[in-house]
């Protein structure tokens, strides 16, 4: 197993993946061996049928999991183990589209009131305030926050699909960040791990989130990417236009953006029903 992982794990940097996605698809690959006891390179295309299937129905998983491993499934298959003849008759799921949760104004300010040290809070803060993803915010370092009066934003380095971006620094959130460094002075990451040897991991990104969540009484549902979505929706109620939007979310297509329309509140109540265009005639 170890030598197909590292084929595997080569074969995904020479194609530019992401390293969270290599390391899904190696940790799905492996989950596969563990199943059957052998080498994924030994396995009949029935079989994984059958494994995903289990995923499905007895492990119950998302199909949004189930997905990502079929995809791994089909990169082993495909590019590293070099099969072309292999039927590879694995169904994509379709996954349910629903609304993420959008927390209000006043939830987004008790979250932060409930964050359990400044770190916590200027994390959860730098989160919202320039729209990240839980990788990207930590994954910043000092040399991203840019504070010249004629540049206020923030450099987001290799975000989703390799791509470098800029977004806002808003003066409120750089306050913080300036008083988040005279307590705790990091050299390099902005948000160092405990060691100090490099940047906080996401997963406990996400437990900071989880439990300043949990302490505002803001229910179980949802992560800290909750929070990006808040930004891009808080934007659109405001007045900024879509695809300034989709410049400062890193976002490849303004369809993934477009989907903010539908979580924007005011867009809803703002807007009249036909039926009042019909009043005078009704009358």
């Amino acid at each position: 197993m170890t030598t197909l992982r590292q084929r595997m794990d080569d074969a995904m940097v020479l194609r530019g993946f992401a390293l969270r996605t290599r390391e899904s698809y190696l940790a799905a690959v492996t989950a596969l061996a563990r199943h059957y006891h052998r080498s994924p390179d030994v396995l009949t295309t029935e079989e994984m049928q059958t494994w995903l299937l289990h995923l499905i129905v007895e492990r119950k998983l998302a199909y949004a999991s189930v997905n990502q491993m079929s995809c791994a499934c089909r990169f082993l298959f495909e590019k590293v183990l070099r099969r072309p003849g292999v039927r590879f008759d694995i169904p994509m799921a379709k996954v349910p589209k629903s609304l993420p949760r959008i927390l209000s104004r006043e939830e987004v300010s008790r979250l932060f009131a409930a964050a359990a040290n400044l770190r916590a809070r200027t994390l959860l803060m730098a989160t919202y305030a320039a729209g990240l993803r839980v990788s990207e915010v930590c994954a910043l370092q000092l040399a991203d926050i840019e504070s010249a009066p004629d540049r206020m934003c923030v450099k987001v380095r290799q975000g989703k699909g390799g791509r470098d971006r800029y977004t806002m620094l808003s003066p409120a959130l750089l306050a913080s960040l300036r008083e988040y460094w005279r307590a705790h002075h990091p050299a390099t990451w902005l948000f160092p791990n405990p060691a100090n040897t490099g940047p906080i991991n996401p997963v406990t990104a996400q437990r900071i989130y989880c439990a300043a969540r949990d302490r505002a009484g803001l229910g179980r549902l949802g992560g800290i990417h909750t929070l990006r979505h808040c930004f891009a929706t808080h934007l659109l109620e405001s007045g900024a236009d879509i695809h300034t939007i989709q410049r400062l979310l890193g976002h490849g297509h303004v369809s993934t953006t477009m989907r903010y329309f539908h979580l924007a509140h005011h867009k809803l109540t703002g807007t009249t029903s036909p039926l009042e265009l019909l009043d005078t005639v009704l009358r």
